[in-house]
């Protein structure tokens, strides 16, 4: 991440001398990082454990209680292991003393060039703007559940109550408008732990009201391969749900888009590829931990009609408040979930502009901006417009396409594979410089293969999924949950 993108003094021409002023700067002359494997943590699960998480129990009722479980831990694995490829990336040649790469494309530039940096930040912000849209939708959806549930507690189970998600999709939209004031990724580590707070408490309500459902004497149907055909689903429907919930367990675990641009905010010692590994350790086993609880337990609770975002298959009546608080929750955390995956389009677009047009003053001029309580903050004023009309390009979208399951799906799908397997795969490669058709080379090619063939068929389940919502969809009205 770009962190003073409008630095006019490349790092090549810095000298570190005595000068106090020198001291708060890196070893790349950039600002001091401060980050640690706690907050890098905080970013991870921030990141992991958003809107992927509601659509765990679905996707378990899908493949059942083998398959289920099992593509869970396989794609923690998978995203654990090339995410510790990745984060020996970040500095090129060397790990530890290296050359500091700050985004996800520098990285890539550095360990393979050509053409392959173009395809990788196609994938890469694609599938971060995609993120963003789909955070945008689920906020949306919590915040209308809160309505939802006090609507039936204040005027009875009877009434009519289907509040628009439209006015909270604006709202959402302007409280990104202010968040995405904030000029530096590394600035927001009190925003990602914050979210990080709200992802345990609504995964924990999730998880009791599942337990509480569970222990009661209602009885659900729940199979060793998840829903039946011709009681359940239809054969084709079958298929095509299978690798949709593939889809939807893949965009539970995206973060590698993100990891290079949360390594940045590392300080310098511990080396920050360590520091990395570990955070991703950390952040990974707390996340497959939850995916595995919600999952099965909202599985058990709801069986095989287990709904797409099982916070809101508890029903909206009693206990409201509970449901209330997860739904809130749910809404703040994706409101820091945003920032985390928004910041990187922002420096990417931002250093472009720096380096096209060096000479204009709206493009390269801060400004110093007081304001009460917070001290003074860089203002920008190319920052202002260009962020600004980014979160309402992601509003609108959003409210063109309010796909809930099938769109998570369609992210995951094409965000797994390229990001989080074939280049960490390819770059560890050729830094390693691993002779073809070696023993090594063969299974980390076994493995690029076997998630390439995954994810083509998620993509295929969830472009039927969207094919199918588009069918019955009316514009500009409450799609039905």
């Amino acid at each position: 991440m770009d962190h003073q993108l409008h630095n006019t003094t490349t790092p090549s021409t810095l000298h570190i001398t005595n000068d106090p002023t020198q001291k708060n700067l890196d070893d790349d002359g950039r600002e001091k990082r401060t980050g640690t494997w706690v907050t890098a943590s905080a970013h991870i699960i921030t990141a992991v454990i958003g809107s992927g998480v509601l659509s765990l129990a679905w996707a378990i009722a899908q493949l059942g209680w083998i398959a289920g479980p099992s593509v869970l831990i396989t794609f923690s694995f998978i995203t654990y292991f090339t995410s510790t490829l990745l984060a020996d990336a970040y500095r090129a040649p060397d790990p530890v003393t290296g050359k500091r790469n700050y985004t996800y494309m520098d990285v890539v530039q550095a360990s393979l060039g050509g053409r392959k940096v173009q395809l990788c930040g196609i994938a890469q912000y694609v599938n971060l703007v995609g993120v963003t849209i789909g955070y945008t939708i689920t906020a949306s959806i919590s915040i209308v559940a809160v309505k939802k549930s006090n609507c039936f507690h204040d005027k009875g189970h009877e009434a009519h109550c289907s509040p628009s998600t439209y006015p909270y999709m604006i709202l959402f939209a302007i409280i990104q408008i202010v968040l995405s004031q904030i000029p530096n990724f590394h600035k927001l580590s009190w925003l990602s732990i914050l979210a990080a707070v709200m992802s345990f408490a609504y995964s924990l309500i999730g998880l009791g009201l599942s337990i509480a459902k569970v222990a009661g004497s209602v009885h659900v149907k729940t199979t060793i391969t998840g829903t039946e055909v011709g009681k359940d689903v239809s054969e084709m429907d079958k298929v095509w749900h299978t690798f949709q919930a593939i889809g939807d367990i893949a965009f539970a675990y995206a973060f590698s888009t993100v990891l290079i641009e949360i390594q940045d905010t590392l300080k310098s010692y511990p080396p920050e590829n360590k520091m990395m590994k570990r955070a991703s350790l950390t952040g990974v086993s707390t996340t497959t931990l939850f995916y595995m609880l919600c999952g099965c337990l909202g599985y058990a609770a709801f069986g095989n009609d287990a709904p797409g975002n099982f916070l809101t298959g508890f029903g909206f009546y009693e206990p409201f408040w509970l449901i209330d608080i997860a739904n809130i929750c749910i809404a703040i955390h994706l409101i820091g979930a945003y920032q985390v995956f928004c910041q990187p389009i922002f420096g990417f677009v931002e250093k472009k502009c720096n380096q096209r047009w060096p000479e204009s003053k709206f493009i390269t001029s801060d400004h110093a901006v007081k304001v009460p309580f917070c001290g003074e903050l860089s203002f920008n004023m190319f920052r202002l417009v260009w962020r600004t009309l980014y979160v309402m390009m992601t509003a609108l979208i959003a409210m063109i396409f309010p796909f809930f399951n099938s769109f998570l799906g369609l992210i995951g799908a094409g965000s797994f594979y390229p990001l989080t397997v074939y280049f960490p795969i390819e770059m560890y490669i050729a830094r390693a410089k691993i002779q073809k058709f070696s023993s090594a080379w063969v299974w980390l090619k076994i493995l690029s293969w076997a998630c390439l063939v995954v994810s083509l068929v998620a993509a295929a389940g969830s472009v039927q999924g969207l094919i199918s919502d588009l069918r019955k969809y009316k514009p500009f009205m409450t799609p039905e949950e």
